[in-house]
C-alpha cells in the first residue's frame, strides 16, 4: 500500500471525508446463545448483590471498589452507577435463569473520534471461565462495533493484573503499552497497560468467537473441545 503524502511531500494517514462522530452508548437488549446483555438497572440490584457476595474478595483487588458488606451500602454504589452520565454499564445475565451475575460498562467515550473503552469488569465467580462470559463480551463488541460503529475498542488494566491481561488477549485486543505511574487507586500506584481491537480487526475475531461459541464445540458437561485460540489460526 502505498503511503499517501501531502503537497509538502510528508507523509499523512487515511483519508475520513466522510467521517461522522458516534452515537453515545444507550440501552441495549442482546441476546446471545447463553448470555443475555443489557442496560443495568435496579431490578437487577438483589440478585447481583447474591451474586457477589458469594464470590471471593480476591475479585475485587483491582477494581476501586471493595467487596459488599452489607445490601444497603452496595444498593447505592449501583445506583450511582445506574445514573451515571459518563459511564454506561451493563448487566450480564444467565440467558437460562435470567439472573445477573456481573457487570460492565463502557466509558471514556469519545464520540468524535469513535474510541470507546470496556471498563469496571464485575464478573461474580458464577460467571468466571464460562460460556456466558466469553460470549457478554462477544455482544458487547458487536454493539459497539455493528450497532454504535465505533473505530477503536480500548480495554486497559493495572499491569499487575495477570487474569485481565490474558482475558484481553484472549479475545482479540492487541498490546500496545504501558503507562507508567498513570493511576492512584486503593492508596497504591498502578502502571496501566493498555490493549485495543479495530473495527477492521472484528470481523475475523467474530468469527472465531462465534465458532467457538457454537454448542458442538462444547461436550454434556460444557467442556470446550477445542480452545478460542485455535479457531483463530
Amino acid at each position: 500500500m502505498n503511503q499517501r503524502l501531502n503537497k509538502y511531500n510528508q507523509p499523512i494517514g487515511e483519508e475520513l471525508s466522510n467521517w461522522q462522530k458516534r452515537k453515545f452508548p444507550s440501552d441495549m437488549y442482546y441476546v446471545g446463545k447463553y448470555t443475555i446483555v443489557t442496560r443495568l438497572s435496579r431490578t437487577h440490584i438483589k440478585e447481583l448483590y447474591n451474586a457477589y457476595k458469594n464470590s471471593h474478595p480476591s475479585n475485587w483487588t483491582y477494581l476501586p471498589e471493595e467487596p459488599p458488606h452489607n445490601y444497603e451500602e452496595f444498593e447505592q454504589t449501583l445506583l450511582e452507577k445506574i445514573e451515571s452520565s459518563t459511564h454506561i454499564y451493563y448487566a450480564v445475565l444467565n440467558k437460562e435463569t435470567n439472573k445477573p451475575l456481573g457487570i460492565f460498562s463502557l466509558m471514556r467515550i469519545d464520540q468524535a473520534n469513535g474510541v470507546i473503552e470496556v471498563g469496571n469488569i464485575n464478573f461474580s465467580d458464577a460467571l468466571r471461565r464460562t460460556r456466558i462470559s466469553t460470549e457478554a463480551h462477544y455482544l458487547l463488541a458487536m454493539y459497539v462495533f455493528e450497532e454504535l460503529q465505533y473505530r477503536r475498542y480500548e480495554w486497559k488494566c493495572d499491569s499487575l493484573n495477570a487474569p485481565s491481561i490474558k482475558t484481553a488477549k484472549r479475545l482479540g485486543f492487541k498490546y500496545e503499552g504501558t503507562f507508567r505511574n498513570a493511576v492512584i487507586y486503593k492508596n497504591r500506584s498502578r502502571n496501566t497497560s493498555w490493549f485495543s481491537m479495530l473495527i477492521e480487526e472484528w470481523p475475523l475475531h467474530k468469527q472465531a468467537l462465534t465458532q467457538w461459541l457454537a454448542e458442538e464445540n462444547f461436550d454434556d458437561k460444557g467442556v470446550q473441545v477445542q480452545r478460542l485460540e485455535t479457531f483463530k489460526q
